[in-house]
C-alpha cells in the first residue's frame, strides 16, 4: 500500500477522531480572527532603497514648513468670486466652528494650525491699522508693505502673535468696500512670491493683484505626534486624525459656501469604505454565482453545503493566523480569498467526483466509506502535488525587499495547507459520516461525476484530445505564436502605482436599488484629488535633491542656480505658482529672500557676489553663518549644520506638478541630481529623494519581486514535478511537460494587460502568483491522471479522452465557478479591486484552457518521444472510449490521479 493509500485509510477509517481534532483546531485558530487589523497606507510598500534612507536622513536633519510629525488637511472654497470680503469673513467663521469643535481642535498644532488667504489679508488689515495708530502718536519706524504680514507663515522670524479669529473678523467687517480692494490688490500682488505667500493659496490660473478668483485655499495643519501617523504619503493615518478630518467636511458642508475637504484621513476613510462596500456588494453575488454553479456541477444540495463548509473553514483558518502572527490586511490581502476559494473549489470538486466515480464503478455492492478510501488514495497524491508547488510558488515572494509582499507569500502559503488540509481530511469525514447515516436510512447518495456520463459537455471536454491528434502542429504553432506576443506585450505593461489607484469613483447608478447593506455611500476623494492637482500644489506632492559634502564650497551656490534654472524649465515637473514662478526651496533662494528682508544681509551678499551674477561666489561659509543669525528656521529648513559649526549638507526642494507620474519625476530628479554633482570633484554628492521618487522605487521593486519570485517559481517547481515523477516510476520530463502551459498562460495574462491598458500595480501585480498557483494545480491533475490512464488502457488516445472528460471535467467545473463568483469583482467599487477581479477571470480561464486544449497535444508529443511504449491506434481508441463514456471501465479508475 502507498503512503497517500495509508493516509487515505487512517483518514477514513477514524472519522469522528478526525473531525473533532480538526474542529477543535478551527476553533482555536479562528480565535484569531478578530485580532486581524487593517492598514491602507501606501507606505508599508516602501523598501530600505538609497532614495528611503536618503529622505530619512532629511527628516532627521532638516527642519520643515510642514513642520515633523503632522499632517495637512486643505479645505478649498469654490465659488462665483471667493474673494470677496463676505466670503473670506465667512471662512474665518469656519475657522472659528473648527476651533470650537474639541475633537478637532485637540488634533491641531500649537502656532499657525490654519492659515488661508482670509488670515493672511486680516492680519495685514489690523498691522495696517496698528501702524496707523503708532503714526498719529508719533512712533518712529519704517512700516513694512502690506504684505509682510506672511512673516508669521513664512518664517522671519517674527515673535509677533498672531491676532484672534475675532479681531481678524472685526477688522475685515471695518473696512470700507475700496479700502478692501486695495488692500487685497496688495496682499495678492505677486511681486515676489518667495515674499508673498498668500500667492501660495490661490490657483495656478490665478492674475495676480486680481479681486476675482473662483476658488482659493486653506490649510490645516494637524499634529500626529501622539500616534505616529503620517500625511497623505506617509504612514497609517490614525483613526482620529481620520474622525477629525471627516467632522472638517461635515461642518464645511453645513456652510453658504461650496468647500472640497482633501487630506490624508479623508482618502484613507474612502479607500476603507470603498473595500467594506466592494465585498458588501461582490461578496454576495460571488456567493450566489458560486451557489449555482455548485449546483449544476454537484446537482446535490448536501455536497454543495459541504463545499461552502470546507471554504469557510480555509478562510478561518487563514484570517486566524493572520491575527496570531499579528499580520495586519492590506490592499493585496484582497487575492488572498479569492485563491483559496478557487483552490478550495477545485480541491473539493475533485475529492467530490472521483468519489462519485468510484461509487459509480463500485456499484451497488460498494460502500461510502471503501469508495472514499480509494477515492482520497487516488486524489490524493496530486493534492498534495498541487499543495507543494503551489506553495511553493508563493513563498518565492519572500525573495522580495517590500513586506506585505513577503507577508502576502506566508499568508497565502498557510491558507493553501488548510485547504489541503480542510479538503483532504475534515470535509471527506464529514461526508463518510453524513452519507453513511442517510444511507443507512435508506436514502441513496450515489450521483454521477461531473463531464463523464457523455452529451454536450464531454464533446466540449474533447477538444483538446481531438486536436492533439488531427492539428498537433497547428496547436503548437499557435501556442508558439501567443506566448511570442504575450511575452513581448508583458515587457511594456504599465508598472505606475498611484494613490488614484485605490480612490473609488461615484458609485454606478444601479447601485442605488441595491438593498441598504449593500448599498455603497459616496466617493468624492478621486474629482477632490483631480480637482487639487489641477489648481492647487498637492501638500504631500514634493520630491527633493539631498546634497552631501562640501556644501559650503564657493563654487556650490553658482551649481545650485544652474540646477534650480533647470529644474524651472517650461517643460519640467516642477509647480508653477500664479506668479508664473516655479515653487522651489534651496539654500540660495532662502538667502535671496533673507536679502530682501534685511538690510545688513543684503550687503554680505552682495559683497559675495564678486562676479555680479546674482550669486554669491566667495565666503560662502559666513554667509551660511550670518543668515542663521538672521532667520535660522528657514537656514535650517535648508542648510544642515552640526554641533561645531560644520555644514555637511543642504537640500533642494521641487514642489511637484499633481499630474505628474513618479516616473517621470523620478527621470527628471535624477538628470538634475546628475548634473548637479558633475565638476565637483567629490567635492558633493547628490542623491534625488521624496515620496514619489520612494514610490516609483516601489513601482520597480514590485516589478523586480514579480520576475525575480516568477523565476524562483517555474524552477523550483520543475525541480519538484522532475523530482516527484522520477520518484514514482514516472519519466522525470514529463514534470517539464507539466509546466509548460504555466508558462505558456503567465505570458498570455501579461500580455492582454497590455491590450486592454490595464497598469501592473499592488494587487494586479499578484497575478503572476495567482497564474503558476492555479495553473500548476490544473496542469498536474491532467498529467497525473493521463499518466495513470496511459499505464491502465495503453492507448494513447483512449486514455487522453478519460483524461479530459473525467478530470477535465471537474476542472471546468472549478473553473467555471471561480472565474464566475470572481468575476463578479468586476462590480466592485474599488477600482484596483475591480481591475484584479477582471484579470483573475482571464487568468483562470487561461490556466483551464492551457490545460485541457494545449497540454493534452503537450502530452501526447511527449508520449511519442519520451513516454512509454503503448499504442497510438485510432480504432482502439473509439472503442475504450466508448466504454470509458459509459462508464463501463472506471472500476479501475479509482487509483487514478
Amino acid at each position: 500500500m502507498s503512503v497517500p493509500e495509508r493516509i487515505a485509510d487512517a483518514i477514513t477509517g477514524h472519522t469522528r477522531i478526525v473531525l473533532v481534532v480538526l474542529l477543535l483546531l478551527t476553533a482555536f485558530v479562528g480565535a484569531g480572527v478578530p485580532s486581524v487589523d487593517d492598514d491602507s497606507s501606501l507606505s508599508q510598500f516602501e523598501s530600505e532603497s538609497d532614495e528611503a534612507k536618503a529622505l530619512e536622513r532629511i527628516d532627521e536633519n532638516f527642519t520643515s514648513e510642514q513642520r515633523e510629525n503632522t499632517t495637512s488637511v486643505q479645505l478649498i472654497v469654490r465659488g462665483d468670486n471667493v474673494l470677496e470680503k463676505e466670503s473670506l469673513v465667512s471662512s474665518l467663521e469656519l475657522q472659528q466652528e473648527i476651533r470650537a469643535d474639541e475633537s478637532i481642535n485637540s488634533t491641531l498644532v500649537e502656532n499657525q494650525s490654519i492659515t488661508g488667504v482670509e488670515n493672511i489679508v486680516a492680519i495685514s488689515a489690523i498691522r495696517s491699522e496698528r501702524a496707523a495708530e503708532r503714526n498719529e502718536t508719533g512712533v518712529q519706524g519704517q512700516q513694512r508693505q502690506a504684505d509682510g504680514n506672511n512673516t508669521t507663515d513664512a518664517g522671519d522670524g517674527a515673535t509677533r502673535a498672531q491676532p484672534s479669529l475675532d479681531e481678524q473678523i472685526a477688522a475685515l467687517e471695518d473696512l470700507s468696500d475700496e479700502e478692501y480692494e486695495r488692500l487685497l490688490e496688495r496682499t495678492l500682488s505677486g511681486e515676489s512670491a518667495a515674499d508673498n505667500i498668500a500667492i501660495a493659496f490661490m490657483p495656478t490660473s490665478y492674475e495676480p493683484g486680481s479681486t476675482q478668483a473662483d476658488t482659493r485655499m486653506t490649510s490645516i495643519t494637524q499634529s500626529t505626534a501622539s500616534d505616529g501617523a503620517g500625511g497623505m504619503g506617509g504612514g497609517a493615518i490614525s483613526d482620529e486624525i481620520i474622525d477629525s478630518q471627516l467632522e472638517i467636511r461635515e461642518l464645511a458642508e453645513t456652510q453658504d459656501q461650496e468647500y472640497l475637504v482633501f487630506g490624508g484621513g479623508v482618502i484613507t476613510d474612502e479607500i476603507n469604505r470603498s473595500m467594506g462596500d466592494s465585498l458588501a456588494i461582490v461578496g454576495p453575488l460571488a456567493m450566489l454565482f458560486v451557489v449555482v454553479a455548485l449546483v449544476l456541477a454537484y446537482r446535490d444540495l448536501l455536497d454543495i453545503l459541504l463545499g461552502v463548509v470546507g471554504i469557510v473553514a480555509v478562510l478561518v483558518w487563514t484570517f486566524g493566523f493572520m491575527g496570531w502572527a499579528d499580520i495586519a490586511f492590506n490592499q493585496m490581502f484582497v487575492a488572498v480569498p479569492v485563491l483559496l476559494i478557487g483552490l478550495s473549489i477545485d480541491y473539493a470538486i475533485h475529492v467530490f467526483m472521483r468519489h462519485r466515480e468510484q461509487r459509480e464503478a463500485d456499484g451497488t455492492g460498494g460502500t461510502v466509506r471503501g469508495s472514499m478510501t480509494i477515492a482520497l488514495g487516488g486524489v490524493g497524491a496530486a493534492l498534495v502535488w498541487v499543495t507543494a508547488t503551489t506553495v511553493i510558488g508563493f513563498l518565492s515572494n519572500l525573495v522580495s525587499p517590500i513586506g506585505p509582499i513577503r507577508e502576502f507569500g506566508v499568508v497565502s502559503s498557510v491558507g493553501i495547507v488548510a485547504a489541503l488540509i480542510v479538503f483532504g481530511a475534515l470535509i471527506p469525514a464529514a461526508k463518510i459520516e453524513i452519507d453513511e447515516f442517510l444511507e443507512s436510512r435508506g436514502y441513496d447518495r450515489r450521483k454521477r461525476a461531473f463531464g463523464t456520463g457523455g452529451g454536450r459537455f464531454s464533446d466540449v471536454l474533447t477538444v483538446g484530445s481531438t486536436a492533439a491528434r488531427r492539428i498537433p502542429l497547428a496547436v503548437l504553432v499557435i501556442v508558439v505564436l501567443l506566448t511570442a506576443g504575450g511575452a513581448y506585450g508583458a515587457t511594456q505593461v504599465d508598472t505606475s502605482f498611484q494613490q488614484e489607484d485605490f480612490l473609488a469613483e461615484s458609485p454606478p447608478a444601479w447601485t442605488e436599488n441595491l438593498p441598504g447593506g449593500m448599498a455603497p455611500g459616496e466617493y468624492h476623494a478621486k474629482d477632490d484629488l483631480e480637482f487639487v492637482n489641477q489648481h492647487f500644489q498637492r501638500e504631500d506632492s514634493q520630491a527633493q535633491l539631498l546634497v552631501e559634502g562640501d556644501v559650503d564650497d564657493d563654487e556650490f551656490l553658482t551649481k545650485i542656480n544652474e540646477t534650480r534654472t533647470d529644474a524651472a524649465g517650461d517643460d519640467g515637473i516642477a509647480y508653477t505658482l500664479a506668479t508664473g514662478e516655479a515653487n522651489i526651496q534651496d539654500p540660495l533662494s532662502t538667502m535671496e529672500r533673507a536679502a530682501r528682508q534685511n538690510e545688513s544681509f543684503n550687503e554680505s551678499f552682495t559683497a559675495a557676489d564678486t562676479d555680479d551674477d546674482g550669486v554669491p561666489d566667495e565666503n560662502v561659509s559666513a554667509l551660511y553663518d550670518q543668515l542663521y543669525e538672521v532667520n535660522g528656521e528657514a537656514a535650517s529648513q535648508v542648510l544642515h549644520r552640526t554641533d561645531g559649526g560644520e555644514y555637511q549638507s543642504a537640500r533642494m526642494i521641487v514642489a511637484v506638478k499633481g499630474n505628474a507620474t513618479a516616473s517621470e519625476t523620478t527621470s527628471e530628479m535624477r538628470t538634475l541630481a546628475g548634473d548637479l554633482e558633475e565638476g565637483s570633484d567629490d567635492r558633493w554628492s547628490a542623491i534625488a529623494t521624496g515620496d514619489p521618487i520612494v514610490s516609483h522605487i516601489v513601482e520597480q521593486d514590485l516589478l523586480d519581486t514579480v520576475l525575480e519570485s516568477l523565476v524562483i517559481t517555474l524552477v523550483a517547481v520543475f525541480l519538484f514535478l522532475t523530482a516527484a515523477y522520477w520518484l514514482t516510476g514516472a519519466s522525470a520530463s514529463l514534470g517539464a511537460i507539466t509546466l509548460l502551459p504555466v508558462a505558456f498562460s503567465v505570458s498570455w495574462i501579461l500580455g492582454t494587460m497590455y491590450l486592454i491598458g490595464m497598469p501592473f500595480n499592488v494587487l494586479t501585480g499578484m497575478i503572476t502568483s495567482l497564474t503558476v498557483g492555479l495553473g500548476v494545480a490544473y496542469s498536474i491533475h491532467i498529467s497525473e491522471r493521463y499518466r495513470l490512464e496511459l499505464e491502465r488502457q495503453r492507448n494513447v488516445w483512449s486514455a487522453l479522452r478519460t483524461t479530459v472528460t473525467g478530470t477535465g471535467g471537474a476542472l471546468l467545473g472549478s473553473a467555471a465557478t471561480t472565474v464566475g463568483g470572481f468575476g463578479t469583482l468586476a462590480f466592485a467599487i474599488l477600482p484596483a479591486l475591480r481591475q484584479f477581479g477582471i484579470i483573475t477571470g482571464l487568468t483562470i480561464t487561461y490556466a483551464f484552457l492551457a490545460s485541457v486544449v494545449v497540454l493534452p497535444t503537450l502530452l501526447v508529443v511527449w508520449t511519442r518521444y519520451f513516454g512509454p511504449d503503448v499504442s497510438f491506434d485510432t480504432s482502439g481508441a473509439r472503442s475504450e472510449t466508448a466504454t470509458a463514456s459509459d462508464g463501463g471501465t472506471v472500476s479501475e479508475q479509482g487509483d487514478s490521479e
